[in-house]
């Protein structure tokens, strides 16, 4: 596996390509390739269907029901599928066993378990929730934005494990950071991005970030010229 983390100054495109990426925006050109099947015009639901797991930059908007319990949260992008519904009806029963393990299992803490409005919990329990669900989906891509942004030391830790492990157990995980010091630690292969287009390609083993710096504010560039965003 690899960690391929996309670096740059905020508003240089970053959000944009997430958009692209997952759905969440149409883009008006090139192609989106994903495990050899062109997904360039699927929903964000098939995208997802095809193997794509989605740690949103905005948790609050793109990534839970905040007035709605943990355990639903936790199915919300399986609850179509056979072992969590039964023509049509959701499996009550099913929903809460699988909630109960993915909070055992990616130390989710709530008030009351699988029952808990999710608005009532802190932000990094909600975010323990996102990526506990997005992991276990075992999809061979995993794109996380911003995935420690207001948290803890300690949460931040834990989530940085998550993605280590994901890694090591073969998957991709496309990470976009704001901070140095996270894609330093744990990218594989960093892509710099300035005013819409990737600028740079780094290996972090053979650069520090002062050039990273460099290369986020413009100022130096590769010249193999950049992809436009």
């Amino acid at each position: 596996g690899e960690i391929v983390c996309i670096a740059g100054i905020d508003g240089n495109g970053q959000t944009e390509l997430i958009y692209g990426l997952s759905g969440l925006e149409k883009t008006t050109g090139g192609k989106i390739i994903l495990c050899g099947k062109d997904i360039t015009h699927l929903s964000v639901r098939k995208r997802s269907e095809a193997g794509m797991s989605h740690i949103p930059e905005d948790r609050h908007k793109h990534g839970l029901v905040l007035d709605d319990t943990l355990e639903d949260n936790i199915v919300l992008q399986r609850y179509r599928e056979p072992q969590f519904q039964r023509w049509g009806f959701i499996r009550k029963d099913a929903v809460r066993s699988y909630a109960e393990k993915i909070i055992e299992q990616y130390d989710v803490r709530s008030g009351q378990g699988p029952v808990t409005i999710v608005r009532s919990m802190s932000g990094g329990n909600q975010q323990k929730a996102i990526i506990g669900r997005e992991i276990d989906r075992d999809n061979p891509l995993l794109i996380a934005v911003q995935p420690t942004r207001g948290l803890d030391v300690g949460a931040i830790e834990y989530i940085h494990n998550q993605l280590v492990a994901q890694r090591d157990a073969g998957k991709a995980v496309l990470l976009v950071s704001l901070e140095l010091d996270e894609v330093m630690n744990l990218a594989d292969r960093i892509l710099v991005m300035y005013e819409g287009k990737i600028v740079g390609e780094l290996n972090p083993k053979q650069t520090n970030v002062q050039e990273l710096g460099l290369y986020m504010s413009g100022a130096k560039r590769s010249t193999k010229g950049g992809a436009q965003a």
